[in-house]
């Protein structure tokens, strides 16, 4: 068990990545980015304390669930439990999916920095990457807020040490 800081859990989501989603909202930002969606998870001291091996019970509780994704507030605040809770995801054959306001290269560049940055970027299969910028805002997009955000293939972009971006349509 991984306590964590938590703004909020919704547990079938359709629009925080493909399929139906148990989606976990971290507390505490330091982006700040006008036109959040989700302002009220910026204070790192709001929210309320969780823990990693409730929200894996919640999550095992739907079959139809095609994997996790984690939003905030910034995941990267509190990369640890996430991590944990990760891996029991994915050892249950489920996909992760995070989002960040940093970029993939802030997040490579600064790895050593930041405990826990390197192994959430290894537990997540897809990231949504860069801040939220309201005059590049567009709902039509698909798991995006802003234009400048990407989807990201993690794994294929750890492999060739570029970013390899990821076709939601597939």
């Amino acid at each position: 068990m991984a306590i964590i800081r938590l703004a909020g859990v919704i547990r079938e989501s359709i629009v925080d990545g493909p399929g139906f989603r148990f989606v976990v909202f971290t507390q505490g930002c330091p982006h700040h980015c006008p036109g959040c969606q989700n302002p009220d998870t910026h204070d790192p001291a709001g929210g309320y304390d969780g823990d990693t091996d409730r929200l894996f019970e919640e999550f095992c509780k739907n079959p139809l669930l095609a994997g996790i994704t984690f939003s905030g507030g910034d995941p990267f605040l509190q990369p640890l439990p996430l991590v944990d809770l990760a891996r029991k995801v994915h050892a249950q054959w489920k996909n992760v999916i995070t989002y960040t306001g940093y970029t993939i290269e802030y997040l490579m560049a600064h790895l050593e920095e930041h405990e826990g940055w390197r192994e959430l970027l290894l537990a997540t299969d897809r990231l949504v990457d860069g801040p939220f910028i309201e005059s590049l805002r567009s709902p039509l997009l698909h798991f995006r807020g802003s234009s400048n955000q990407r989807l990201i293939d993690v794994p294929a972009s750890l492999k060739t040490g570029a970013v390899v971006l990821w076709d939601e349509r597939q």
